[in-house]
This record gives structure tokens, sequence and C-alpha cells, in this order.
């Protein structure tokens, strides 16, 4: 692979000897490669070597150079210049390139499954006719489009009849691109398939009841009828039609009403609310016709998943924090369900999942884990220290940190102006901003970055901010219990350009404490793993050693323990069953009940499913080796056999389920005292009891 840097027209201190050492390939330094050093360019290209440039405003023009030079080489493109080079910081910049570029340099990671759409073009907008049929002038002749009109409007509707006009009550309108379903009923006295549009009802009608959408307002008609005499002919008008429900399918949804079909923050792809301005959103819908394929974003393992068990609802963290209501519960199978068409991506499931049945592979959380160590170790190995990490969006996070670094670029020599991305904080581009969660996070840590960032825009749902602050406000309980100094994580909200100044004051922040010895374990494809192997680092390598259990917070906590009412607890056991991660367990010699903190996810599903509510959770991170073994939370005596002798339950148990059945007239004499028998002596003596009714003697 060949790398090709460039100082854009020295406008940046950048240092090809040290960033040769530090990606041990020689480097050439290029001044103007987009323009007179083009040919060094060409010359690269037609090694046929893959190539890493580190330039993203001229990634179009070296495409086309490389496209008439008949290249094929694949090309990725880097941002040093916004991110690094353009700062008042840009002198210190070379271990930050370094890791830019070092990252660059990584493989693409293996293609993942994919979800696939297919339209033909058919289209419903739905809105005031006037208005609907004026858009529909907008979207050309390669749509099949129908209105669904919502009355006729200000704008006033047309004479001709270019598009289907539906008219009536919406009932449900569900779907995504390619298959959105809508269900209507038709219930107004004019039928507009059989409507003419000869304005003769309008113009007889005394209440002017009828608009030019040719519907009747039936509140304002006075039931005259003067229309249907003048409607005879075509007969579209007819007061006493029964209404009927309709269900029609659609490829792509136009909403012009003032309130959205769905309300949801992420619209399914191929729906558009539009108010009539964003044009540049309109054009890019309007091309949604083919077929299409997107990334499956995510995986589902059922058996890891504590939703429920025994029919007790446990964990909805993903169905609570999902903006495009793609999550839901099925409660039939007792597990959740992932519609993959209403998946947009974020990840922030994956995030909240605290046991790893929801994992994001886009990219997977191992290839993620690559990227930070090769950045991490690239940064610290060239000389740099206290590395912040930015987490970014590719989108509207990556042209703010653009408009950074060219203000700061554009007001250098400014006592007071913008200082640009400093030299210790390291771009990061994810697909979602909220995709990494805690367990990433203190990896992170764990390489030796000294602060994780998440720059967040209004591109976010709420909930998604929401959900990234529990899962800090956990990471840090943690570091700082440990006795990590300084604040590591932080979310960092901008709305806009305008707010970049305080995004600035940010990023200057007093670096925090990284653990002294920085780790080598690679992320697993197991989060509860991956969050085991940093927490044992960042413990081992702790500035305070005798360390009592970390309290921690109560919402967004995927660690914890149990507490146990023992005087209420009968050891039923049906906690154990409930647990999906196996920290609950039974012993086979003995009455007990035991407990492995490390297992614990926090779900509650043995709260909920304990008859006697003798459990309760409590969130906290034991630092003591014994949260890695099994400790017995409770026993009991056993209860004995009143005929063999033998154990077969505990004392507590037999005695609780005497006292609430010796009323019962089902068990009374000797029926009562069979409860106080094992399995086998029970058998025994219903068959050798002489006054016990059998079957054989009821008479039919």
């Amino acid at each position: 692979m060949t790398t090709l840097i460039c100082d854009c027209n020295q406008t940046m201190p950048l240092d090809p000897r040290a960033l040769s050492a530090s990606l041990n390939e020689p480097l050439t330094l290029h001044s103007s490669l987009c323009r007179r050093e083009a040919a060094e360019f060409l010359k690269a290209a037609g090694t046929g070597d893959e190539l890493v440039v580190a330039c993203t405003q001229e990634s179009r023009l070296f495409g086309e150079l490389a496209g008439q030079a008949n290249s094929t080489v694949p090309i990725k493109f880097v941002n040093i210049r916004e991110t690094g080079g353009w700062s008042f910081d840009a002198a210190k910049a070379s271990p930050k390139i370094a890791a830019l570029l070092a990252a660059a340099h990584l493989p693409e990671p293996d293609p993942v499954a994919t979800v696939t759409f297919k339209s033909a073009g058919r289209t419903l907008i739905i809105g005031e006719l006037g208005a609907a049929e004026r858009t529909a002038e907008l979207l050309g002749d390669g749509l099949d489009v129908t209105l669904f009109t919502q009355g006729v409007g200000d704008m006033g509707a047309a004479q001709e009849r270019r598009y289907p006009v539906l008219g009536g009550q919406i009932q449900t309108l569900a779907g995504w691109l390619g298959a959105f379903e809508l269900t209507w009923q038709q219930n107004n006295p004019i039928d507009l398939d059989l409507c003419t549009r000869c304005n003769a009802c309008l113009a007889v009608c005394p209440e002017d009841a009828i608009g030019l959408d040719y519907q009747i307002d039936l509140k304002a008609c006075d039931d005259h009828r003067a229309c249907v005499k003048v409607c005879k002919v075509a007969g579209a008008i007819d007061f006493n039609r029964t209404p009927q429900s309709h269900t029609d399918t659609f490829d792509l949804v136009l909403d012009l009403r003032a309130t959205p079909a769905f309300t949801q923050h992420a619209k399914p792809q191929g729906y558009l609310h539009w108010d009539g301005r964003d044009l540049k959103a309109l054009l890019a819908w309007r091309e949604l016709v083919g077929e299409f394929e997107k990334p499956k974003f995510f995986t589902y393992k059922q058996k890891l998943c504590a939703h429920s068990r025994n029919e007790k609802e446990g964990c909805t963290a993903c169905i609570d924090v999902c903006s495009a209501s793609a999550i839901s519960s099925d409660k039939r199978h007792q597990q959740i369900k992932v519609n993959p068409n209403l998946c947009v991506g974020c990840g922030t499931c994956s995030t909240v999942c605290p046991t790893g049945a929801m994992s994001f592979t886009y990219p997977r959380a191992s290839d993620q884990g690559v990227k930070l160590k090769t950045m991490l170790s690239t940064y610290l190995r060239s000389g740099g220290k206290d590395a912040a990490l930015l987490l970014h969006s590719q989108g509207k996070g990556a042209q703010l940190l653009g408009d950074l670094g060219r203000a700061a670029q554009l007001e250098k020599g400014q006592k007071d102006g913008t200082h640009g991305v400093p030299a210790r904080v390291l771009p990061v581009s994810l697909w979602h901003t909220s995709s990494t969660g805690l367990e990433l996070w203190l990896t992170a840590v764990a390489y030796g970055a000294s602060q994780v960032w998440v720059l967040m825009t209004d591109e976010e749902a709420p909930q998604y901010a929401d959900a990234v602050r529990s899962q800090m406000a956990v990471a840090q309980t943690i570091l700082t219990g440990l006795g990590y100094q300084g604040e590591h994580f932080k979310l960092l909200q901008v709305r806009d350009a305008r707010d970049l100044a305080a995004l600035d004051h940010d990023l200057q922040a007093a670096p925090a404490q990284a653990p002294a010895r920085h780790a080598s374990f690679a992320v697993q494809t197991d989060k509860r793993a991956t969050l085991e192997l940093a927490l044992d680092h960042l413990i081992t390598h702790a500035p305070k050693q005798d360390v009592t259990p970390i309290a921690l917070p109560a919402i967004g906590s995927p660690l914890g323990t149990l507490k146990i009412n023992k005087d209420t607890c009968t050891l039923c056991l049906s906690c154990v069953n409930a647990c999906p991660a196996a920290a609950l367990a039974d012993n086979i010699a003995a009455p007990q009940l035991r407990f492995i903190e490390k297992n614990c996810v926090q779900c509650g599903l043995c709260v909920t499913t304990c008859p006697e509510k003798s459990l309760m959770l409590v969130p906290q991170l034991n630092v003591a080796p014994q949260r890695k073994e099994f400790v017995v939370l409770n026993e009991m005596q056993p209860y004995a056999c009143v005929r063999c002798s033998k154990p077969f339950g505990t004392l507590k148990g037999i005695e609780a389920m005497l006292s609430k059945l010796s009323g019962h007239s089902m068990f009374q004499g000797a029926a009562l005292d069979r409860l106080k028998m094992c399995g086998d002596c029970r058998v025994i003596d219903i068959y050798s009891a002489d006054n016990e009714i059998k079957i054989t003697d009821i008479q039919s």
C-alpha cells in the first residue's frame, strides 16, 4: 500500500521523516498533489498498489484521474488537513496524523449480510389535492403517482385529472420502501372513480358543501340531494352507499400533511414527510426506483437475550431506545424481533444491550477494536501523549470538524481565534455515534486513551443521547472508583456551526488519567468477554488497589449483584430457571442458591420471577476476585420424607406449602400427609391405601 501526503500549498507543517518512521514506509512530501504534481499521483496509481491519499477535498478529482489512466486500484482518502494540519497545535500533530494514516492502511472489513428493497415507483402522495397535484408535477414521469386527497386546500385543484385520486378516511399506513400498505375507508357519497369532474354538482349545491376535490363536506350538507339529480347519468353520488374498506400497496409515500403518518424519529425508508422547502430531500426521494441494498446492521442471539423467560418480562432496553420502531416483543416465542427493513443502523440497541444478544455489524465490534488499537498504538509509538478519541458521524459530525479546522486556518494569528482540533484529539468516524458503548470505551482507555468523547448533532434521536449519557455515567463511575483521575467520558452536543466555539473549548479540556501499562488484548465478538477483559486490565493497573465494591448508577448498568431476603426465600429456585446469563445456579449436593456476580447483567428477570419477592438488584462492580466465583446466596435444611427419610425439598418450602394447603378440602388427612413424602413414597402410598378411590371404581 502506497501513501501520498500533501501539505496543501505549504499550509500544514508536515514532517515526512517522522511520518515515514511511524508508518514504516518511505514518504515523499507534496505541496500540490491535485494540481502541478498530479503526475506523481498518476505514477503511484499505475503501480497497482492500493493507495492512501491524505486529502478528502479533491477525492473526486483523484478518482477521475485514476479513471482516465485506466487504474483500478482501490483508493482510500483521509482528512489530515482540517482534523490536524489546520490547527494552532499543528506543529505537534505528527503522531495524530500518523494514527489517522495507519487506520487507513487497515484492510476493509469482511462484507456483511444485506437487506434488499425493490421499488417499481408506485407512489402515494397524501395531502390537500391542489398541493398534491402540484407536487406530483415535480416528480417527472418516472413515478406512477396516486393522490389521496385531504381536502382541496388553498391552492385549488386542476380541472384535468392527470393522476388517480383516492378519498376517504385513512385508517393505517405501515411498511417501508417497496412495501407500504395503506388501509382506508371510502365513506364519502361521491365515488371519485365514477366522477367525471363535470362540476355540475358544485354548481347546484346551495351550501357549497362540495369542493374542487369532488368530495362532500357532510357537516355543511343539508341533504337537498340536488347533486344526486344532476349526476344521474354518471351515477357518482350515492348517499346510501355503505362505507367500504380498501387496502392498497405502494412503493413510495410522500406525506404533505402537517402531522406525519410516522411519528418515530427515524422514518421508514421510502417515506418522506415534506413541507415543500427541502428540494434536495425531495430529489433524493424521487430517485428511489429500482432495486436497492443496505447492510443488515445487526445480529441477534436469542439464547443470550434477557428480554423474557417463563412469560415474565425482563430487559426492554433495545425496544425502548429504538428510534425506528424496528424492535418489538415477540411474546409467543419470548424474545424480541427486529424488522431489518425498518432498522436504520444506529446500533444503539447493541450499545444498551447488557448481554450482547444484540450486536452491531457495520462495522463489527472486533473491526472497531482493531481500528482503535491501531490508532492508539501508532499515536503512542510516535510520541503522542494523552490521546483523546473523538467519535463522530460520517455526515454532519465530519462536516462540523471540517468547519472547525477551516475556521482555525482563517483566524490564524487572532488572539481569540478558533484553535481547531488539538494535536492530542484523534477523530474517529462512525456510521452512527451511538453504536459504541462502555465496553469499547473502557477498552480504549485500557489501550492508552486518556479520554473518549462522543460528538452528537441533531441527526441523532434524543433517546440516543440519553442512552450514551447513562453508559458514560457507568463507565466514569468505574474509573473514578478505581482511582483514575479526571473526566474520561463526555458527550458533546452541537447543533450547527454556531456551537463550534463551545466545541473548541471542550476539545481543549485537560487530559484524564490512563493506566500506566497499556493493554494488548483484542476486542471480542462477545460483548461481555470484551467488557471483562477491559475491566481485568483496568483493575489490575488501577491507582487504588484496596477498592471496596463500587456502587454503579441504577440506569444502564450491566454489572451488579443480588440482595436476597433469606426470611422470605423458600429456595424454590424459580430464579435459576429464569436467569438467561447463568448467574444463578442450584447445587445438586445440597439445597443452595448460588450466584456468580461476573455473569449478572442486571436484567431483573429473577426479581420479577421470584414468587416471594425476595430478590433485589444491586448495581455495582466488585473488584475482588470473588466476583468470578460462585458464592452461596441462601441455603436451607433439607426436608426428609416422613416415610423413607430421603431429602426431597427444603424445610421452609415444604412447611410453606403445608400451611397454604392445609385448609383446602382436597388436602385433608392422608392427602395432606402425602405432601410430606417424596415422589416415590407418594405413589406407593396412593396404591397401598385401602380407602383410596381408584378410577376403575368410578361407575359411568
